[in-house]
């Protein structure tokens, strides 16, 4: 796991001092190591930091060459069948000097060319030079896992694993107008939204090339995910989630560096506890937050898993000061603001203080066995979204905010009724704070694209379509990755395994999913594995007591916005996550009691 960035100018050749800049602005994501590539006849600059996982020595060092110096490559990343492409490649007379899956992708490439990308299975962000054909190729994975955004205009080229580092060198870098709006809707930013103008996401599983004499970029998808159905019987897909499991859990646990499983108690990570055990013996390592308040929780399940696997669990306590002293911190770690990532955060850093370089995480599960309750709700929602569209104008009328939500649902389509389950503040809402039209964030709203498969999509699927490129995607995977590094830590997330979600995705919903039982695939196919008890109660998820907590945190605030959330959330009108939002939508302007400023 890395960082990486880069440069082309062809009016201002990118210097030592500048790519440095934009590296080590992500230093905190690559502590082990560090390096640099300029090529001044391309006004081309590579840097990178590294995160050692597979293959500790020099020789994985980044930038990395092949042979005969053709090809350049950094990577962010693990390629978990690295080896099995080695062999083949192997076979084919190529020599390695490494044992890293970095080399491998470079040779790799050279044998297949961008065909390569679709061999891949891991996470990775990456950028290559090739200097036989003159182009610069940036590539991301299959699942969005890995983050990385660019910006191309007529004379240059920049990219990066995170947005900070845009700013690193260019301070003044403007602001997108929009990305407030966008944020105060969602609770997070969906791509290609993101704070700053003229630099968006590589979109998952695809890859760019630009042709770098005569400035031509060309966008290529390697890899799509369609409900492309050849599984019609539970019987027969049952065995299969079970052997593919098992194997994306055995592909992610390989590490030269120390890695463990974070275990909440729930289904998921319960799950790949049980499973992580064959394949580490006595070394099986996980941990989990506690807190004082025992109405959140969960010791009483991770103690089942615990017992049940012999693993080296160790708890961390999180108390309300801990995270009060812990708020500058916390969004000082945010790349790009989130209504959540606090919890993200504090696993991530007792983690790395349990002394572990990677983490399992159960990521993923949720959107593809159909965990939330917006799968619940899709019998509701086909029923509310055929009322009059009056009654959609005037929901904002509705004193409490779940009933308000109701407005999203004039935008007659999925992103509306995925804001009915997810969203934040109504348009009308986010008009009054920041001071423009109701009229200016629909507009917005109907601007966003969206495939048109969507709308053909069966209830279900288009809730499990929306979680996973919504919710997944901008939220949960952005909090992931850039808490995690944040403390030097890697977590790998064996739920979105290609081979996983190409199998999962070609089973019909009626299998796939059950509305008396959430991820009833999972546990009928672990059946005798998964203990009772975890799977037969009601869930809670990871959460942490915010709602008190944020009562008690003094913010030198004085708008009257503010104010007026602050008294809604005392008052138990106004869920701690919108007041946050609205918080991160200006943190240049939060100021705590202690006069940290954010």
């Amino acid at each position: 796991m890395c960082r990486i960035a880069g440069i082309v100018n062809k009016q201002n050749k990118p210097t030592e001092s500048l790519i440095t800049q934009m590296r080590d602005a992500m230093r905190h994501g690559g502590p082990d190591d560090f390096g640099l590539y300029i090529d001044e006849d391309r006004s081309l600059a590579f840097g990178h930091r590294r995160l050692s996982l597979i293959d500790l020595s020099i020789l994985g060092h980044q930038p990395m060459t092949d042979a005969d110096n053709n090809i350049v490559i950094i990577f962010n990343g693990e390629i978990y069948n690295f080896q099995i492409i080695k062999e083949q490649l192997l076979a084919k007379g190529y020599h390695f000097k490494s044992s890293s899956d970095t080399e491998v992708i470079i040779y790799a490439y050279l044998e297949w060319g961008t065909k390569c990308f679709s061999y891949l299975n891991g996470m990775f962000a990456l950028a290559l030079l090739d200097k036989r054909s003159n182009q610069l190729i940036l590539a991301r994975d299959h699942a969005g896992i890995k983050p990385l955004y660019y910006s191309i205009d007529k004379n240059s080229i920049y990219f990066s694993s995170e947005i900070r580092a845009f700013k690193a060198i260019k301070p003044s870098w403007p602001e997108n107008d929009n990305w407030k709006k966008y944020f105060l809707l969602f609770g997070h930013l969906p791509e290609p939204i993101t704070t700053l103008q003229n630099v968006q996401p590589l979109t998952k599983g695809s890859y760019l090339s630009i042709q770098l004499d005569t400035w031509q970029v060309q966008h290529h998808a390697f890899q799509h995910f369609y409900f492309n159905y050849t599984f019609y019987k539970e019987d027969e897909v049952l065995p299969l989630i079970k052997e593919t499991l098992k194997d994306a859990v055995q592909r992610h646990l390989i590490s030269d560096a120390p890695i463990g499983l974070f275990l909440s108690g729930g289904i998921d990570s319960s799950l790949l506890t049980i499973l992580a055990k064959p394949f580490t013996g006595n070394n099986l390592k996980t941990l989990s937050i506690v807190f004082d308040n025992d109405k959140f929780s969960e010791k009483k399940y991770q103690n089942i898993i615990i017992n049940a696997t012999g693993a080296q669990h160790q708890s961390f306590l999180v108390t309300e000061q801990k995270f009060k002293d812990s708020i500058p911190d916390i969004i000082h770690a945010m790349d790009q603001p989130s209504n959540d990532g606090i919890n993200s955060y504090f696993i991530c850093k007792y983690a790395r203080e349990y002394g572990l370089t990677a983490v399992l995480s159960g990521l993923g599960a949720d959107e593809l066995f159909g965990g939330y309750n917006s799968f619940k709700r899709t019998k509701l929602v086909n029923a509310v979204k055929w009322l009059p569209d009056f009654m959609f104008e005037v929901a904002n009328i509705f004193p409490d905010d779940k009933r308000k939500k109701v407005n999203f649902l004039q935008l007659k389509n999925g992103l509306g009724e995925y804001l009915f389950n997810r969203g934040f503040f109504i348009p009308a809402q986010v008009a009054q704070l920041l001071d423009c039209t109701e009229e200016e964030i629909l507009t917005l709203l109907n601007e966003v694209a969206l495939p048109q498969f969507t709308e053909k999509l069966l209830p279900l699927e288009k809730v499990s379509y929306f979680e996973t490129n919504l919710y997944m995607l901008n939220q949960l995977l952005k909090d992931t990755d850039y808490m995690s590094m944040w403390h030097s830590l890697e977590v790998r997330v064996p739920f979105l395994d290609k081979e996983l979600m190409q199998l999962v995705y070609n089973i019909v919903p009626e299998v796939r999913y059950n509305h008396h039982q959430i991820k009833h695939l999972l546990i009928k196919a672990f059946k005798n594995e998964l203990p009772e008890a975890i799977w037969n109660r009601t869930k809670q998820g990871f959460v942490f007591p915010f709602e008190t907590w944020m009562q008690h945190v003094t913010f030198h605030r004085t708008e009257k916005h503010f104010k007026q959330l602050y008294k809604g959330l005392v008052n138990g009108n106004v869920h701690w996550s919108r007041y946050w939002c609205y918080l991160l939508s200006s943190a240049e302007n939060i100021q705590v009691k202690d006069n940290h400023k954010l």
